[in-house]
């Protein structure tokens, strides 16, 4: 469903999917404050420039100077390419890309401290349960994703099977990112499971 970030609680939404247009309004004030809360708050917002098919990351296309007029208000942590051992890469699915219609794999995510404790071979920070605040990509995920009423796909992935395939490994995306969302650093604290089991005698 749409948001209207100046009129919406944006609390019940643990998610929010954010298209950047280059001719799309700033926020008010009062929406950068909500937006705000939102991200210190346990949300996520995965900005969208769906430009990665002409452009590279931070490469100045119209969507890329929108995305960083927008994000000049927002309380962003650092960033950085996701790391090949993200937990998104392993959620629920064992991902190494994260295509949409497009296949970039300029993605960013907060950038992990180097004082982080590792876990599982990674670093993670205690902020937001482990979850990044923010994503950023530019595949046009949303139209990767969409169908229609009748369950019919609305716009083309590439080409024949390469194609289907870029299609379900972007829905697998999908999955992870929301399964990341919704339970946190989980799959990291799998780590933990031998010796909770031990400590029950199991």
């Amino acid at each position: 469903m749409g948001v209207n970030l100046e009129t919406d609680e944006l609390a019940f939404f643990p998610f929010l999917y954010w298209p950047i247009t280059a001719t799309q309004a700033l926020p008010s004030r009062e929406a950068y404050a909500k937006l705000n809360r939102y991200l210190r708050s346990g949300g996520m917002i995965l900005f969208d420039t769906r430009d990665a098919d002409t452009a590279g990351f931070g490469s100045g296309s119209p969507e890329g100077r929108k995305l960083q007029a927008i994000a000049r208000t927002l309380d962003i942590p650092a960033l950085e390419p996701i790391p090949s051992d993200h937990v998104l890469t392993r959620t629920f699915y064992l991902l190494q890309d994260f295509p949409g219609r497009y296949t970039s794999r300029d993605i960013w995510v907060e950038a992990a401290p180097i004082t982080s404790a590792q876990a599982e071979g990674m670093p993670f920070r205690n902020l937001n349960d482990g979850v990044t605040p923010v994503v950023i990509g530019g595949n046009d995920w949303a139209r990767a994703w969409a169908v229609d009423r009748s369950g019919n796909r609305m716009f083309p992935v590439g080409r024949g099977q390469a194609g289907e395939r870029q299609r379900e490994i972007a829905y697998r995306f999908g999955v992870n990112l929301i399964m990341h969302v919704l339970t946190g650093n989980y799959k990291s604290d799998q780590v933990h499971v031998p010796a909770l089991l031990d400590r029950l005698g199991q």
